[in-house]
């Protein structure tokens, strides 16, 4: 039985990763949002991209929480976004609101599951999604590390002309400003970064 994987949010991120999940068929996947008919519209987009592109993946759109029972893993997409000069911070109420709203409904129907919190502020939502979820922390996890070692490694290669492949990066500390590339840690084909660029 292929794992159920609940996509909370059908924005730009949301149907993004319901692409890529049924695309390498990590799992069944359920699409919820609150907009009537965009989830269903866009899980019916992918549903029928299946034999096209050759996998094979259930793919439900909803608007209500009941579908998303007994999902291995929840992954939280939905909030506001950062508009122009607004910081990730600028988002804290507006998108507890929404986090909380989220993780009270789907929480309860799925109580084994691992939580992938993607909105913003990350590690301040991720927190919270642990808090009201009652979830173990080990349970509740913010995706930022791999994006944001994604991006380093992607500007690395930019700059130096190379391959993303050839890149091997770390970052630590928050999604946001408080991010800190580790360059002692960073090299191409083994070779320290500051070998190619300052």
């Amino acid at each position: 039985m292929r794992p159920k994987i609940t996509i909370i949010g059908a924005g730009f991120v949301g149907s993004t990763s319901a692409h890529w999940i049924a695309s390498k068929e990590l799992g069944d996947v359920v699409l919820v949002d609150i907009i009537e008919g965009v989830p269903q519209g866009k899980g019916l987009d992918l549903l029928q991209a299946g034999p096209i592109e050759g996998f094979d993946v259930k793919i439900t759109g909803v608007n209500d929480y009941a579908e998303t029972a007994n999902s291995d893993i929840i992954i939280v997409t939905s909030g506001a976004p950062r508009k122009p000069g607004m910081s990730r911070e600028d988002l804290i109420r507006v998108n507890a609101d929404i986090t909380r709203d989220c993780i009270s409904k789907a929480a309860p129907l799925s109580p084994e599951a691992v939580i992938i919190m993607v909105n913003n502020p990350l590690d301040t939502m991720t927190y919270l999604a642990k808090q009201v979820s009652g979830f173990p922390k080990n349970r509740v996890v913010g995706q930022a590390g791999v994006l944001d070692t994604a991006r380093y490694r992607t500007f690395i290669a930019m700059e130096a002309g190379v391959s993303v492949e050839d890149v091997q990066a770390m970052l630590m500390g928050g999604h946001g400003d408080e991010m800190v590339p580790l360059p002692r840690f960073t090299t191409i084909s083994g070779i320290p970064v500051t070998e190619f660029i300052s």
